[in-house]
């Protein structure tokens, strides 16, 4: 099944403000969804840029055990690695190798970057602890993503 992923700051395809970037406030965007799968336990959010010149998408983002009656992330969640908003929320390593939202930051002169917001619905609570990394939250949703739906920003310095 496929979500519906939108924020009030850009639209799917479209440039990420600058206030949501490391030339800006680097303060994460706020999202919403819709048309979630029924039996919908908890959420996970991946945001990653496949266009980094690295080996691996450079992860921006890690955010999960959001509940499932949460329809929306606010706008500049702090970098807390256990959140009060969503509650219970947390939150896992980028690829900086910090907690939290970090925003787009491509190369000068690289081109147009690709920031994918990837939303998952799954079917049970995940047994984590905050401080995951990419792999690690990957592992513990195998088996249990019911949807998914995703929102693309680009970026370009």
């Amino acid at each position: 099944m496929t979500l519906n992923v939108t924020s009030q700051a850009f639209e799917n395809q479209h440039p990420i403000p600058v206030r949501y970037t490391e030339d800006g406030d680097d303060v994460s965007p706020p999202l919403a969804w819709s048309n979630l799968p029924q039996g919908t336990k908890e959420f996970a959010l991946i945001v990653d840029d496949p266009d980094a010149p690295t080996d691996q998408p450079w992860v921006h983002w890690l955010i999960y055990k959001i509940p499932a009656d949460a329809k929306a992330l606010p706008e500049g969640l702090s970098a807390a690695p256990k959140l009060e908003t969503p509650t219970g929320a947390l939150q896992g390593e980028n690829s900086w190798g910090t907690i939290g939202y970090r925003g787009p930051a491509p190369p000068k002169g690289h081109g147009v970057h690709h920031y994918h917001f990837k939303l998952y619905a799954l079917d049970t609570p995940l047994s984590v602890n905050s401080g995951l990394d990419k792999p690690g939250l990957l592992q513990a949703m195998k088996n249990h993503i019911l949807g998914q739906g995703e929102l693309v920003g680009t970026y370009n310095r």
